[in-house]
């Protein structure tokens, strides 16, 4: 596929993109606010739905640390394995950071706003907008992708990943990759 046909299914694909980011900034996905814990449970569900969409097996996964700190839930999907192709892994986070007073705030924060060229609200930039890069790449190589892929989305990053090293020992085997 050469750099015009890629062009032509990002700027056919690029509504669904913004759609996409927006209903990610929808989901007050707090991670350090236990009141938000289905939020985050939802937000690992939309992220793992999507990718299945595109053909990946996508799993949601958590684990308990040596310490017993139960970790929220992250993402794995792999794209269908092409023998003696090399693995790319691919990282983002779906957790975003409390919104704090909302006086403070010009719009509702988990309704996006496009300006411009911009889109705002919680979490766009940090971490939606790694997610739907993600999504996007996958949708735009569809079946022409010429490498295996490994796609890890955790849901603590804001909060320091304290499961993150028992999460990566947990699932070796399913993280191993050439490249990230």
């Amino acid at each position: 596929m050469n750099t015009d046909e890629l062009r032509e299914r990002l700027d056919a694909l690029f509504p669904q993109l913004v759609d996409e980011l927006s209903q990610l900034v929808a989901i007050p996905s707090v991670s350090s606010d236990p009141s938000h814990a289905a939020d985050v449970d939802r937000s690992a569900e939309h992220i793992r739905s999507r990718f299945e969409a595109l053909g990946l097996d996508a799993q949601i996964h958590s684990v308990t640390t040596p310490e017993g700190v139960q970790g929220k839930p992250a993402i794995l999907a792999r794209s269908p394995h092409i023998e003696g192709a090399p693995t790319v892994l691919l990282y983002a986070h779906h957790d975003v950071q409390p919104v704090g007073e909302l006086d403070r705030w010009s719009m509702d924060p988990y309704k996006a706003e496009v300006r411009g060229d911009r889109i705002y609200g919680r979490g766009s930039s940090d971490d939606g907008a790694g997610v739907t890069v993600h999504l996007g790449s996958l949708s735009i190589l569809g079946t022409d992708l010429p490498v295996n892929v490994v796609v890890f989305i955790e849901g603590e990053e804001e909060i320091g990943s304290p499961s993150f090293t028992a999460f990566l020992d947990a699932h070796k085997d399913e993280l191993a990759a050439d490249v990230i």
